[in-house]
C-alpha cells in the first residue's frame, strides 16, 4: 500500500535543499532514496513536480508518495532465539549483540526477523514485508530487549505507548571519562550530522526532541558504567547524546573515540523493557542480564 506524507516548510527550512529537508524527516529517508523519488515524480511541491536540487521556500507544501515496497522472499531461518515472554499478542526476545533487527540492504539473512518469521507465523503487518512485528529497533551491536507485534492490534497501541513516553527502556553502557555527579538528565535535539549523512547528532537544525536520563552505576580509573533510560526513541540517542556531554560509549565505532577498548562495538545493552500489555492492559517489565562480553570489559577495567 502506497503512503503520502504531506510537511510544511518553516523558516528554520528556509532556502535548504529539498533532499537535505525530507531526509530527515524519518529515519529510513536517506537523501539518495529521496533524490530518487524526486527523479520519478513522487515528491511535488504546491503540487508540481521539482528537481532535486530544488531549494525550499518558508510555506512551501511538499507531498511525498512512498510507493509500494519491492516485495521480497524474506526466509524463516531456524534460530535459538532468547525469548522472555510470548502470547497470542506479543513476543519479548533479548537480542544477541552482532544481530541486525530486519533485512535491508546488505542483510537479507540471519536477522532476527528471519528467526521470528520461523519461530511463529503471526506477527503485525503493519511495517511491511521487511519488518513484520517490528514495533522498535536497537542496533546491530546493541544487545538487549525488544517487544515485538503478533498482529495489528497489539502493533498499534504498543506503537501509542512509545508515542506517549510510557515505555519502560533502560540501557547499561560503557562511557570514557569519569562522570562526577550521580545522575543527570540530557535533553537535546537529534537530528542527522551535516558532513556525515550516515551519522546522528545533536542540532537545532531539521531535528527532534530527545531526551535521556542516566545514573552512574560504578566509576573506574577511565571509563564509567552508568544506566540510562530513554524518555524518547531517536536514531542512536544514547550513543549521541552520551558523546555530547563528553563521555562518548567504549568501543563505538562511528561516535567514539578511534584509541577504545577493544570490544567490536559499542557496550551498550537494553537491559530493562516495560510496557503495558496490549489486550490485558497489565504492565509487564522484563529484565535481561548484561551479556558475557559486556561482563568481560567489565572485569577487564575493574583490574586496570
Amino acid at each position: 500500500m502506497t503512503e503520502t506524507f504531506t510537511i510544511t516548510i518553516d523558516e528554520s527550512q528556509n532556502n535548504d535543499r529539498i533532499d537535505k529537508v525530507l531526509s530527515t524527516q524519518h529515519d529510513d529517508w536517506s537523501r539518495s532514496q529521496v533524490q530518487q523519488w524526486i527523479k520519478e515524480g513522487q515528491v511535488l511541491v504546491n503540487g508540481e513536480t521539482i528537481k532535486p536540487n530544488y531549494k525550499c521556500s518558508t510555506g512551501d507544501s511538499i507531498t511525498v508518495t512512498i510507493p509500494e515496497p519491492e516485495i521480497l522472499d524474506v526466509l524463516p531461518e531456524e534460530m535459538n532465539l532468547d525469548i522472555y515472554f510470548e502470547d497470542s499478542d506479543v513476543i519479548v526476545v533479548n537480542k544477541p549483540r552482532g544481530m541486525v533487527v530486519h533485512p535491508a540492504v546488505g542483510h537479507y539473512t540471519g536477522t532476527l526477523v528471519n528467526g521470528l518469521m520461523a519461530h511463529c507465523k503471526d506477527l503485525s503487518g503493519i511495517n511491511g514485508v521487511m519488518r513484520p512485528g517490528i514495533v522498535h529497533r536497537i542496533d546491530k551491536d546493541t544487545s538487549g530487549l525488544l517487544m515485538i507485534a503478533k498482529n495489528d492490534f497489539a502493533h498499534e497501541r504498543l506503537v501509542n505507548q512509545l508515542v506517549e513516553k510510557t515505555v519502560t527502556r533502560k540501557y547499561q553502557a560503557i562511557v570514557h571519562g569519569v562522570i562526577p555527579h550521580d545522575v543527570g538528565t540530557i535533553d537535546a535535539p537529534i537530528g542527522r550530522d551535516k558532513k556525515e549523512r550516515q551519522s546522528m547528532t545533536v542540532t537545532d537544525e531539521n531535528s527532534r526532541h530527545a531526551v535521556t536520563h542516566f545514573r552512574v552505576i560504578e566509576r573506574y580509573q577511565d571509563f564509567t558504567h552508568v544506566e540510562c533510560q530513554l524518555e524518547t526513541g531517536r536514531t542512536h540517542q544514547i550513543r549521541v547524546h552520551m558523546k555530547y556531554i563528553g563521555y562518548p560509549l567504549a568501543g563505538d565505532p562511528k561516535y567514539g573515540p578511534r584509541k577504545t577498548l577493544d570490544i567490536n562495538g559499542q557496550a551498550l545493552h537494553a537491559g530493562v523493557l516495560g510496557f503495558i500489555h496490549p489486550r490485558t492492559e497489565e504492565y509487564l517489565e522484563f529484565q535481561a542480564p548484561i551479556p558475557p562480553e559486556f561482563e568481560r570489559v567489565l572485569m577487564r577495567i575493574k583490574n586496570h
